[in-house]
């Protein structure tokens, strides 16, 4: 039994009784009719046990439909009253349940009806009797169809709202792809713009510290500037990381590089002491898809980056290259292993994972690796 019902539930199951109240009262004035003058004490009867079926089918329709029906399908022989809750009763086997058993249900009441009506006295004729069966099975049919209405509907709503938050859900994952791969690319930029600034300006005050005809009075403030730009590195790490994971917000986007700012990338390194070849074998830099040539640009300024802080004196040769049928750039970036006399930069502790994703998004290849003394990077990007 369940008592802990909302407004709405306990509206519905007092309307529900109310209804069986109504037919079982219908039920009774036909049969008062039929028998003509009864005893006082049959009323009482009538009150007392249709009573008792109106408070079962209150209390337990909702809770145990199918029993409550088995169990006032057989309580109905004693009251003509309690044969409206067995019809209500019934509804509400078809509005709970698959339609196997409330015709299950449904098909032994009205076997029971038959059996009472041909059990009634004999001054009813056939045509009589049969009008009466004919009455409440198309009753109990009626009762069905509505109580399978009202549960197709019932589906009909849940599967939609099943939907809705379906749809709801998967918009949500959505928004939290977007802006993974959001902040997947913010970290990116700023290692690839960050460290390369930043480890530019640790070159040019550490060549200031160790340079001999550097003032001594200048020298500690240029050891200032190569240790704060050592620790701007380490914070860059920490800032990628937290970039990395969530809860980062959105970045405003900016104009981005292409392939053909490559040659000014490279007089810029060279400005800052870099020994750097550019052999440019891209007949027209323009044509390259913005998409493939901002990678491109990223993946030279990488290779510049770690060319700078692992090997500051040595040689760099940067080779683009894109295939005859147009279909393939090629970057390839070279340079000797020798370590430096400048103290290694710390990395961002992304460069070459965040090249790897570059390429991968592409659907590129990209090797790197030491050998013979000579650390080379090479990149094959569709174009």
């Amino acid at each position: 039994m369940m008592l802990r019902r909302s407004v709405r539930e306990w509206t519905r199951d007092v309307f529900v009784t109310a209804c069986a109240l109504l037919i079982g009262m219908l039920v009774l004035a036909g049969s008062r009719d039929a028998q003509g003058s009864v005893p006082g004490w049959a009323n009482v009867r009538e009150a007392v046990l249709g009573g008792a079926a109106m408070l079962v089918l209150l209390l337990f329709r909702r809770e145990r439909p199918m029993a409550t029906a088995l169990f006032l399908t057989v309580w109905s022989l004693t009251s003509s009253v309690g044969w409206g809750a067995t019809v209500m009763a019934v509804f509400g086997v078809a509005v709970h349940r698959p339609w196997r058993p409330a015709f299950l249900v449904a098909g032994l009441n009205c076997a029971l009806i038959l059996a009472s009506f041909l059990g009634l006295p004999a001054d009813l004729t056939t045509r009589e009797r049969l009008e009466s069966v004919t009455v409440f099975v198309l009753g109990y049919l009626l009762i069905l169809a509505t109580g399978l209405l009202v549960r197709s509907r019932r589906q009909l709503v849940e599967s939609l709202r099943a939907r809705a938050r379906e749809a709801e859900e998967g918009q949500r994952l959505r928004i939290e792809e977007a802006r993974h791969l959001e902040r997947e690319r913010i970290a990116r930029e700023m290692h690839d713009v960050l460290a390369h600034r930043i480890s530019l300006l640790a070159v040019h005050a550490g060549a200031l510290e160790f340079r001999p005809d550097t003032p001594e009075e200048h020298r500690e403030a240029v050891g200032i500037i190569r240790r704060s730009a050592y620790e701007a590195m380490e914070d860059l790490r920490d800032v990628i990381g937290v970039l990395r994971s969530p809860g980062s917000g959105d970045d405003p986007e900016r104009p981005q590089p292409t392939l053909a700012d490559v040659p000014a990338l490279v007089r810029e390194a060279r400005a800052a002491g870099g020994l750097i070849e550019l052999d440019d074998r891209v007949p027209a830099p323009a044509a390259v898809p913005d998409r493939v040539g901002r990678h491109a640009y990223r993946i030279v300024q990488e290779g510049l980056t770690n060319a700078r802080k692992h090997a500051p004196d040595e040689p760099v040769r940067v080779v683009l290259e894109a295939s005859k049928a147009g279909r393939e750039l090629t970057i390839e970036i070279e340079n000797a292993t020798t370590p430096g006399r400048v103290p290694a930069l710390p990395g961002g502790g992304a460069g070459l994972l965040g090249l790897g994703e570059r390429v991968t998004l592409l659907g590129g290849t990209l090797v790197h690796g030491a050998a013979g003394g000579r650390f080379r990077l090479r990149a094959r990007l569709p174009l």
